[in-house]
């Protein structure tokens, strides 16, 4: 077996398993109707459903922004450890 092949790295690493767990929770989330399906607790008089949802809309948007982060660490790191040779 080549040298390269001996030392390339794994496809899921403990980076990966946070990127999909960023990018699966809001599916979760908002897929789980009965968790939220509901009045109360009120928000300045907005039902908790739509509080909930709304609240989903930020919290998607940071959790995508960690996970794009993160990618583009990996593969800058990845990329500087194969001598910038794969991309």
């Amino acid at each position: 077996m080549s040298e390269a092949a001996q030392e390339k790295q794994p496809v899921v690493t403990p980076v990966r398993v946070v990127i999909a767990l960023c990018l699966i929770a809001p599916f979760v989330a908002m897929l789980w109707v009965s968790s939220y399906a509901r009045r109360d607790p009120a928000l300045i008089g907005i039902p908790f459903f739509y509080w909930y949802q709304m609240l989903w809309v930020v919290l998607s948007t940071v959790l995508t922004m960690v996970a794009y982060r993160l990618w583009h660490r990996e593969q800058r790191a990845r990329a500087s450890r194969d001598g910038g040779a794969e991309r």
